[in-house]
């Protein structure tokens, strides 16, 4: 019997034992153990990339995508239907001002080195080729912005004859492939090359919308400072297309992908914009059937106050503490820690905006993608927008509420936020 006890104990033990490494995972030793079994071998990359910055992370689940209350223009392009979506992270605040301009000092560096330590700047540069060593040691004095003649504004363009780089001249090259039409392709056999995509953009946003977009209205102070002056600098950026949007994504992959492999982590997901399903389900921040990011059915709270910024009553646009935009991080986040779902700015998604598309796309991770090209007609260029903005009324707050923009417009009042795909490591 004694016997017998000290067995279980022993078997217990060692079920346990195993049990705890089987939950570890069993970290083991690189190389595969040379006695003919199968053990697996991991990737030769680390798996320690830290918790994306200023990010949050939306869980996996199902919602009812759709309008929560009367579709008023009867229309019939909301129409209301279950989906699921799997988890991912996402920018707690808009894409603001500041971020926005490393992106653009980022592309500048990167064409003054070219043209102080390499053959100048043509279509064919790649922007990312950059000895950064020697970039830190650039000083933007005088003499060296005048060494910049490819990059800066031709005499006759120059106010006081003072050099100054010319926005136009500042273009990211943006490089990836095109994986939907490589799975298009099964088998057929095609070279890579003919999946891959290069092209360059231009990333300096346009400070004129603040003029361009309201006719007979006086908003110069916004066209000379919002973009440049230190104390908007925490404000969302606006002014900027769908397409430099999208370049935004693929520089912030390049940078974080450039640090992983000199660290030799694995590398991970690239940054993207949302798809308008992914928004709405995050918007409504696991509140089933909410109008708003806050649940139903005001845009004030008990004590009177607003909710966001944007147009109260008739036109009452201080009411809410914004004449105009507010900070990115302004007014209260919904469920999930995401700021301003609703008003401030509306924001760009990924998905083409098609009328017809709730009646047939998946229940999983619905989304309907269009690369339209610059000689492609108006109606293809089309993106989905969500949120409303500083400048619109109540209706379009709701989170069902759909809109779209040409991807190569840009307004005074659509920013966007990125969002990220990360292995289940990184969700604890």
């Amino acid at each position: 019997m004694k016997g017998y006890l000290t067995l279980l104990i022993l078997g217990a033990l060692t079920l346990s034992m195993s049990s705890c490494f089987l939950k570890k995972g069993g970290k083991g030793k690189p190389g595969v153990p040379d006695d003919g079994q199968l053990h697996g071998l991991p990737p030769t990359a680390r798996q320690s990339m830290n918790r994306p910055l200023h990010m949050v992370y939306i869980p996996a689940g199902t919602f009812h995508m759709g309008p929560s209350d009367e579709d008023i223009s009867y229309n019939f392009t909301t129409r209301n239907r279950q989906v699921s979506i799997p988890g991912f992270w996402m920018d707690a605040t808009e894409i603001t001002n500041n971020e926005y301009r490393q992106f653009v000092t980022w592309t500048r560096d990167s064409l003054a080195f070219k043209i102080l330590y390499g053959q100048g700047i043509n279509k064919d540069t790649d922007t990312s080729a950059v000895d950064w060593k020697k970039v830190n040691t650039i000083k933007y004095d005088r003499t060296t912005i005048e060494k910049l003649n490819e990059l800066n504004l031709a005499p006759d363009n120059r106010l006081y004859g003072k050099p100054e780089v010319d926005p136009d001249k500042l273009v990211y090259r943006i490089e990836y492939f095109d994986l939907p039409a490589a799975a298009k392709r099964e088998n057929a056999g095609h070279p890579r090359k003919e999946f891959m995509v290069k092209r360059d953009q231009k990333v300096y946003p346009d400070t004129l919308v603040w003029m361009r977009d309201f006719s007979y209205s006086y908003n110069e102070p916004m066209t000379k400072r919002y973009f440049s002056h230190p104390s908007f600098g925490n404000y969302p950026v606006v002014g900027v297309t769908w397409k430099q949007a999208v370049a935004f994504c693929h520089w912030r992959s390049h940078i974080q992908n450039s640090y992983l492999e000199k660290k030799k982590f694995a590398v991970e997901s690239d940054f993207r914009l949302p798809s308008e399903a992914e928004w709405e389900y995050a918007a409504r921040g696991a509140r089933s059937n909410s109008m708003y990011p806050w649940g139903n059915y005001y845009l004030r709270n008990k004590k009177g106050c607003l909710l966001a910024n944007f147009k109260p009553g008739r036109g009452n646009y201080a009411e809410d503490g914004g004449f105009y935009t507010v900070r990115a991080d302004g007014y209260w986040p919904n469920d999930y820690g995401l700021y301003n779902m609703s008003g401030n700015v509306a924001e760009w998604t990924n998905s083409y905006f098609y009328e017809g598309a709730y009646n047939f796309v998946s229940d999983m991770s619905p989304d309907v993608r269009l690369d339209a090209k610059d000689s492609d007609p108006p109606r293809m260029k089309r993106k989905v927008v969500r949120g409303g903005s500083w400048k619109d009324i109540g209706y379009f707050l709701q989170v069902s509420t759909r809109n779209f923009e040409y991807q190569d417009t840009a307004k005074s009042y659509i920013g966007f936020r990125c969002v990220i795909d990360l292995a289940p490591k990184m969700r604890k």
